[in-house]
């Protein structure tokens, strides 16, 4: 099974919800929501691959050095590239009936680890939304990270307890899921946290917490401040808010302000190796991807999972040995421009 085979078998999977473009740009999905669309005029989604595009990489071949290595040390463990599966929750609503939600999670959990990286589960207002994820991270031998809604304290404190039992080595709770309809009209309701509502949750567990949904300077220091152990750089797939600058735009200064303090993930646009390169150029340790996820278990099952994790660790192993970086710590801000 090849890419475009993949591809023309998600089309026929999808049902129409997503098309399999060959480049998930949001050009023709820019509105589709249920679908893998953004919010509104679908600008913030498109945003964030076009900035992603425009960043260009400076080639220096003179060196010398040892055999690229791609891993990432996060969590007290390594993974084989510094990639992990996007959060994505409601599959059968967004992207078509041809497999369950327990299908789905089985599929992308077990074909991430078994290819060396890790998926983040999601969360809703829907029966089984979370259990379902934790149960896969169980099943996948803890190879996972959940994602909890901003709901109020006490249910986010429940659903940390069932992420602890379920082995997973990290938590995550995606903020700016607050901007969602579902969420914000579900009983109980999700909101916005504050900072002190942050570190009440923090201080719940032992496992590190990852704050996803930072766009600013400001809500980063505000995540570090309240122990967050990483952020995710994230406008949730350009799904929450219209018209927000693209991922990549703000990294830089996010960077900036809280670089070796937490750690710094980033998702949105990120579709190759080239822009994993790019992410970890600019101040990240590693990336977030999302849809192209669905694309891959849609269109081939696990098989899919690693093919397309090959691929990114391909296209990373090349442009690191056209940069001169032979490991991550070594790709710096000087190899890119734009």
């Amino acid at each position: 099974m090849d890419y475009k085979e993949i591809l023309k078998n998600a089309r026929d999977n999808m049902g129409g919800f997503c098309i399999g473009c060959p480049v998930c740009n949001g050009l023709a999905c820019r509105t589709k929501v249920p679908g893998p669309g953004g919010k509104g005029s679908g600008t913030a989604y498109i945003r964030n691959f076009e900035k992603m595009q425009e960043i260009q990489i400076n080639m220096d071949t003179l060196f010398t050095g040892d055999k690229t290595d791609t891993r990432l040390t996060m969590f007290g463990r390594s993974f084989d590239i510094p990639v992990f599966a996007a959060p994505i929750g409601a599959v059968t609503v967004h992207y078509g009936s041809k497999l369950t939600e327990e299908e789905y999670l089985k599929t992308l959990f077990e074909g991430c680890a078994e290819a060396g990286i890790a998926a983040f589960g999601g969360d809703g207002p829907y029966e089984g939304a979370f259990s379902r994820p934790v149960a896969a991270i169980k099943e996948a031998g803890g190879i996972g990270v959940p994602t909890i809604k901003p709901w109020a304290n006490e249910v986010m404190k429940e659903r940390i307890i069932m992420s602890e039992e379920s082995g997973a080595f990290a938590i995550a709770t995606d903020v700016d899921a607050s901007g969602l309809a579902l969420i914000k009209n579900a009983n109980p309701p999700a909101g916005p946290k504050s900072p002190s509502d942050l570190r009440e949750i923090v201080e719940a567990t032992e496992l590190p917490v990852i704050v996803k949904g930072i766009m600013t300077r400001s809500g980063a220091i505000k995540a570090m401040e309240a122990g967050a152990y990483a952020i995710v750089v994230s406008n949730h797939g350009g799904r929450v808010l219209d018209h927000t600058p693209g991922t990549i735009e703000v990294l830089p200064e996010i960077a900036e302000a809280v670089k070796g303090k937490v750690k710094i993930i980033i998702d949105g646009g990120v579709r190759s190796g080239l822009d994993v390169f790019k992410c970890l150029a600019l101040g990240a340790d590693a990336v977030l991807i999302g849809r192209p996820f669905a694309t891959m278990v849609y269109g081939g099952g696990k098989e899919g999972v690693k093919l397309y994790i090959d691929k990114i660790k391909a296209e990373l192993i090349e442009t690191m040995e056209m940069t001169g970086a032979r490991n991550l710590k070594e790709i710096n801000p000087t190899m890119v421009r734009g």
